[in-house]
């Protein structure tokens, strides 16, 4: 037998990897997940692909058609079971956005706000949180100033380049492909809750959503 030949290591060398550069890794990101309590989000090209779609209505003129992912509806669901609170912030007003939002029990659906930072403090003071217990998802310029105060700045694969260099954590899919789900994963096995998610899926057990009345917020209304 060949063994290798004895040693003393008379030294630790500690070496210190600067926070700038752990950026963008998963290790940077999951640290930043793990103090997560809200997780908010765009939606046109973060729980969509981006495309709006135009239908003749019923009674004349035209109504606003967009589609969701069903990936991203689980892991939403899951953030609502454990008590991360969910909501958007997008610039468009649609009764689309309000059913989705409200059928995963999320807690705000702010609409209309092409400037996000107000909705953002809005929603800081009335859960009492701080903004390095926030996750924020978005992909276009409108979303920087959120993504540089967020504790967790994510952007999908299909946001713009100055968007992915604000973000901490950039996801492999595009908007309306699963994006969301990837964060929502992200935070849960960073918060310690994965093996409990895969108990309901060995046992086949879904809890219900929690569904608390959603605060709805339409700019067009003056609602601010």
């Amino acid at each position: 037998m060949h063994c290798l030949p004895a040693f003393r290591i008379k030294e630790m060398v500690v070496i210190q990897i600067p926070a700038a550069a752990l950026k963008g890794t998963a290790v940077y990101a999951a640290a930043r997940a793990a103090k997560v309590k809200i997780f908010l989000m765009d939606v046109d090209g973060v729980l969509t692909d981006g495309k709006l779609y135009y239908i003749p209505a019923a009674g004349g003129g035209m109504v606003e058609f967009k589609g969701f992912h069903a990936l991203d509806g689980i892991g939403l669901r899951l953030m609502n079971q454990f008590g991360i609170v969910t909501g958007v912030i997008t610039g468009r007003e649609s009764p689309g956005t309000e059913e989705r939002a409200g059928g995963l029990g999320m807690s705000y659906a702010y609409q209309g706000f092409v400037s996000k930072l107000d909705p953002l403090e809005k929603i800081l003071a009335d859960t009492g949180l701080s903004p390095e217990n926030v996750a924020y998802m978005g992909d276009d310029w409108t979303d920087i100033p959120v993504l540089k105060k967020a504790g967790l700045a994510c952007a999908p694969a299909n946001a713009l380049p100055e968007v992915k260099k604000a973000a901490h954590f950039v996801t492999s899919k595009e908007g309306g492909a699963g994006a969301v789900r990837e964060v929502c994963d992200l935070i849960l096995k960073s918060r310690g809750l994965w093996d409990t998610v895969m108990g309901y899926v060995e046992n086949a057990h879904w809890p219900p959503i929690k569904k608390d009345k959603m605060k709805i917020v339409r700019y067009s209304k003056g609602e601010k």
